[in-house]
């Protein structure tokens, strides 16, 4: 009898074991091979094992990576009791049903469970995110669909909500998808009434409708969800896919959603603190969509094939390159792809990854549990040492630089991490006293932990303004075996960044190298959209070739850089105009590039030498723009009269 096509394996590993031993009587009752088992149980145990990025707050929270995207925007600091979910609500009210906080009533669902929800709102509403201040506004998302049994006592408890803090208090802004068949391009608003009238069923009223869409949507589709959903023509705003993420601030503004909760809620905000607030997001949206220039950094990870997996990561990345000039051409690599066995059992993955490996500007190895594709990882930072390759490492990037290190540099060829081989006789990565191999949940070093720098000059140090301490959030469970980091250093490994206890190691950088720095902590965690992670910004400079003059101008990008105004040949260091001039004398002839002007009458671009005389006058003016009051312009042997620049 032919199988039917709904037959479920759950055991697939077993599976795969059981066609090995007799594959053909598996291949006839089932129609399948090895070959494809075992491509399943790849998926299964890769794609499905993570199916997004867990997010870390400054308290150590584990939080959805949605709150990662709230703090990128506004710039605020959230905590782990921003999060809220079913598991911590009940939890809550069994805790004080358990102290007799009830008396002995029965716990039902309302009141107890939607009072508890409102409770905690109330609460946490009233915690600083910026500073001290308490909050003026608080945003709550409730996720799911509408209708869904997970969230029925969260719509409940917001029904009664709406009563207890009172109208002016309250705004419900219902998104919803408004979808475009191909074979007509019509939009469709059925799922937005039927999801609308469902809301207004269990007590919502929307004040704003926010339809998702791929197109904008048409005026007679506003008024049809207007007249079908009993809300205003001017409160059903479409935010329709846009070229990058930035806009969409604009594209609100826009439809007047600032006017409307203004209004609502009577928030009172001043239009010059608007207009400075959004300026800032126009100048953002308006480089992201100009940049010419392209920056390609490869990712060597091990969960390449769900991107939401490195979300902060890719998001710092593109934080970085925005400031930076360029437009980020990201490239995933699955690590193991680089391995030996891969070239072995599928040559065209192999040559295809280390393909992009080679191509690329810069190679970023993200952070990671278990031995998959460990090797791979270790493979990329030999490669990106040796051949001076911008590299930059997060976590377990940092474990497998130090493995590659002590593998190849000290000729400790078994060295390894605990993690993957807990009988190495070289545990140069070891696991951490917070570590308990039987309790996986809150047993890593989580949270904002500081970071001390060494004394000695360091790139990264640099990086961060010089200080000498920062503060970053971890997420780890193993850390660099301290026994063996005077034997690292000793052979070139510079520890340049630890705990208060100098046992723990936070930040390895490899000097004589043009970028190589790795960090035990996750800085895409504090990347924000106008105010990029220092170890992502000094990477991606470093990718393009442009750290040193970027350290050289006290870690301050040129309005040039900005702009990527001009192309590279237009792009002219000063101090790079001045080296061969001397001015004892005689001035030697020189070409004078397009932005630089001698005494004011030296035309774009033309070639000129100068006499005695004109050597004790000499003016150089420069267009564009001068900061902190100077400019830097390289060693003279004479002092220039002036110097100048051009409006």
């Amino acid at each position: 009898m032919a199988p039917k096509k709904s037959t479920i394996v759950l055991n697939v590993e077993q599976f795969i074991k059981d066609v090995e031993v007799r594959p053909a009587i598996w291949n006839r009752n089932f129609h399948c091979n090895k070959a494809f088992l075992e491509q399943m149980w790849d998926e299964l145990s890769t794609e499905h094992s993570l199916p997004s990025e867990v997010y870390v707050l400054d308290d150590g929270g584990e939080v959805d990576l949605d709150l990662g995207n709230y703090e990128r925007f506004l710039d605020i600091t959230l905590h782990r009791d921003n999060n809220i979910t079913t598991g911590k609500i009940y939890k809550l009210v069994i805790e004080k049903e358990r102290t007799g906080e009830y008396l002995g009533k029965t716990v039902q669902v309302v009141p107890h469970i939607t009072d508890a929800i409102q409770e905690w709102v109330e609460r946490v509403a009233e915690n600083p995110v910026h500073g001290t201040s308490k909050p003026d506004v608080c945003v709550v998302e409730l996720g799911g669909t509408i209708g869904d049994i997970e969230g029925m006592p969260f719509v409940e408890a917001f029904r009664q909500f709406q009563f207890r803090v009172k109208r002016e208090n309250f705004c419900v802004a219902h998104v919803s998808l408004v979808p475009s068949p191909r074979s007509t391009g019509e939009p469709k608003t059925k799922p937005t009434q039927s999801s609308v009238r469902e809301l207004r069923g269990f007590g919502l009223s929307p004040d704003l409708i926010v339809c998702r869409s791929e197109k904008p949507i048409g005026l007679e589709v506003k008024e049809k969800i207007s007249n079908f959903c009993h809300v205003a023509p001017g409160q059903v705003i479409c935010i329709h896919d846009l070229s990058s993420i930035y806009h969409v601030p604009l594209l609100m503004e826009q439809n007047g959603v600032i006017e409307f909760l203004n209004e609502r809620l009577q928030l009172n905000i001043q239009p010059r603190k608007r207009e400075k607030c959004l300026q800032q997001w126009k100048d953002l949206a308006h480089r992201s969509e100009t940049l010419r220039k392209e920056v390609v950094i490869a990712v060597v990870g091990k969960y390449t094939k769900l991107e939401d997996s490195y979300a902060s990561v890719v998001k710092s990345l593109q934080h970085a390159s925005l400031a930076a000039g360029y437009k980020l051409n990201l490239k995933f690599i699955e690590a193991c792809h680089l391995e030996q066995a891969t070239r072995d059992n599928a040559p065209s993955k192999y040559h295809e990854a280390w393909h992009l490996l080679v191509n690329c500007d810069g190679v970023l190895v993200p952070g990671g549990f278990g031995s998959r594709g460990m090797e791979g990882k270790i493979i990329a930072c030999h490669f990106c040492r040796k051949k001076k390759i911008p590299f930059l490492g997060i976590c377990l990037g940092l474990q497998a630089a130090v493995i590659e290190y002590a593998r190849n540099v000290l000729n400790l060829k078994d060295a390894n991490t605990t993690e993957n081989d807990t009988s190495t006789a070289n545990p140069v990565v070891i696991d951490m006293p917070e570590h308990h191999t039987g309790i996986m949940g809150g047993t890593m070093r989580l949270g904002k932990r500081t970071t001390y720098f060494s004394d000695e000059y360091s790139t990264i140090k640099q990086l961060y303004g010089n200080p000498k301490t920062i503060d970053e959030r971890h997420r780890h469970r193993y850390e660099v075996n301290p026994d063996y980091v005077p034997q690292l250093e000793k052979h070139g490994m510079k520890f340049v960044g630890y705990d208060e206890s100098k046992r723990r190691m936070e930040i390895i950088e490899l000097k004589d190298h043009p970028y190589y720095v790795a960090t035990q902590y996750h800085p895409e965690y504090l990347s924000r959209p106008l105010k990029p992670s220092p170890p992502f910004l000094g990477f991606i400079l470093a990718s393009v070739k442009r750290l040193n003059n970027y350290i050289a101008r006290g870690c301050r990008l040129s309005p040039r850089q900005l702009s990527d105004a001009s192309s590279d040949e237009e792009e002219v260091n000063v101090g790079n105009i001045f080296k061969n001039l001397k001015i004892n004398g005689k001035l030697s002839p020189v070409t004078i590039p397009n932005n630089l002007q001698l005494n004011g009458h030296i035309s774009s671009g033309a070639s000129t030498s100068a006499s005695d005389s004109d050597c004790n006058t000499t003016t150089v003016h420069l267009n564009g723009h001068i900061e902190n009051g100077y400019v830097e312009i390289g060693a003279l042997n004479k002092d220039i009269t002036s110097v100048s620049m051009l409006s």
